[in-house]
């Protein structure tokens, strides 16, 4: 095979395993967010109504949909990199044995990576078929958003893998959760517009990647194009090429010692 294909293996590898456990998992990565999008786009949304959004009216359900999903293929890459990735490299030694084969370490965490993000892909295909079955949105514009929501994907797995490498059990993860990703959900506009919050906070978190992946996706489910798409994509490039190299030196070094 040729060398710029040698983590298809084992990509395929964690597909095959995943098939056997595929609609258990699907149920486990989808309850949540819907219970969110009910919740509160139903519960609050009944009590808020509108809400004010670039000058324009948008109800609440609509805005807290285009917000979930982007945290959905965030929250489900992330889980994949972490918990499951932990368990194949230190748990279960899966990447040993793999690394007996003429396989780079290099080769088996691209393939964790791309594994996770696409496993996110999964995960918002099947919540975005629940949204539109409830005639949440139907904007032929939401094609656009899975290529979008795949570099979500990888952008968070790239992040996650950095706390694989330097994890020594999965206690350690408590401290992403806490206090990164929790903050982040709330600073990025998911549940509320972020110009409510004050200002140096508002502009601390226009630079978060959850905040560039929802300001590219939320005008889709408004049947509208992003304002900006090349800086959107451009930054969270930036933070998906830094995350993976140090990903990548921290797992080397781990495996090296």
């Amino acid at each position: 095979m040729h060398n710029a294909f040698r983590f298809w293996p084992v990509f395929m590898r964690n597909l095959l395993v995943w098939r056997k456990l595929a609609i258990p998992s699907l149920v486990a990565n989808i309850a949540e967010p819907l219970m969110w999008l009910v919740a509160f786009g139903y519960g609050m949304g009944a009590l808020v109504g509108e809400v004010s959004l670039d000058g324009q009216k948008v109800p609440y359900i609509l805005f807290l949909a285009s917000g979930s999903i982007c945290m959905s293929a965030m929250n489900a890459a992330t889980f994949e990199a972490l918990y499951s990735a932990f368990s194949r490299m230190h748990v279960q030694k899966t990447w040993d044995g793999i690394l007996n084969a003429p396989m780079r370490l290099d080769d088996v965490l691209l393939a964790e990576m791309l594994w996770a993000a696409f496993k996110s892909v999964f995960t918002i295909t099947a919540i975005l078929g629940v949204m539109m079955g409830l005639g949440i949105t139907h904007s032929w514009k939401l094609l656009a958003a899975w290529p979008i929501l795949l570099c979500v994907g990888i952008t968070f797995s790239c992040l996650a893998l950095i706390f694989n490498a330097l994890a020594k059990g999965y206690d350690f993860f408590t401290y992403y959760f806490t206090l990164f990703l929790t903050p982040m959900m709330f600073l990025s506009g998911v549940f509320f517009p972020r110009d409510q919050l004050p200002g140096l906070v508002r502009d601390i978190s226009a630079w978060l990647p959850l905040t560039q992946a929802i300001a590219l996706v939320r005008p889709l489910f408004l049947d509208q194009w992003p304002t900006q798409p090349v800086l959107h994509l451009a930054v969270l490039a930036v933070y998906a090429g830094g995350a993976w190299v140090i990903a990548l030196r921290l797992t080397r070094k781990r495996f090296k010692s």
